[in-house]
């Protein structure tokens, strides 16, 4: 049976970087919502059109559309031995559809770990990043600050502050996460299915607890 991962986290907790790491480990692709809707989008597939068409009345994609891009995704031949979830479900009307959809391929979600921190600590970790002008490189006031302060140490260019980055967004964005992610947290703990990652450690600690995770 193909096994199935969902990842679950809030901004700003390593989400993205333990992603990858699991994926290579387990052999299993990992499949960002994110990224399948871009792919749709710029690929101006028959599902990207009708994202797209929500998106520019500021409308929210309808989840069977999302499904639908997820179906196909999960038909490749690469996701034969299953798939590492990341971004969906965000709901526990999503997880109910992920759930139904997965029977199509005899599976089932079999692991949903979830990696946070606290407040405090996502704060600190979204809103200490700056960004170089000219390339786009990453810096942070904490954990890597550039040798000079406001400059970018790759090609000299001046370093900012995206308006996603500003304590303020920050906080906004890591409240509704967790307001709106309560109820499947809930769900998938009540399943037996949920394990708690503690995100506030070192990235090699996380993944240590992840691996442990999938292998128990």
């Amino acid at each position: 049976m193909p096994t199935y991962i969902v990842l679950l986290g809030p901004p700003g907790v390593g989400k993205g970087t333990q992603a990858e790491i699991i994926a290579e480990s387990t052999g299993l692709p990992h499949v960002s919502s994110g990224d399948l809707f871009r792919e749709n989008i710029k690929n101006k597939t028959d599902l990207g059109k009708l994202a797209q068409s929500f998106m520019n009345k500021g409308d929210l994609v309808p989840d069977d559309v999302t499904i639908s891009m997820i179906r196909e995704r999960l038909s490749r031949p690469d996701c034969l031995n299953g798939a590492l979830l990341d971004g969906f479900p965000r709901t526990v009307v999503q997880a109910d559809s992920l759930a139904g959809l997965l029977t199509e391929f005899e599976g089932k979600v079999n692991f949903v770990p979830y990696i946070t921190a606290s407040e405090t600590t996502l704060i600190e970790r979204l809103s200490g990043r700056w960004t170089c002008k000219a390339q786009g490189h990453v810096f942070h006031e904490k954990y890597n600050p550039p040798k000079k302060p406001g400059v970018c140490d790759i090609d000299g260019s001046q370093l900012y502050q995206r308006d996603d980055d500003k304590a303020e967004t920050v906080t906004r964005r890591i409240q509704v996460y967790f307001s709106q992610t309560a109820p499947l947290i809930a769900y998938y703990r009540a399943l037996g299915l949920l394990s708690d990652i503690d995100g506030a450690q070192s990235i090699e600690k996380v993944t240590a607890d992840l691996l442990a995770v999938l292998r128990n």
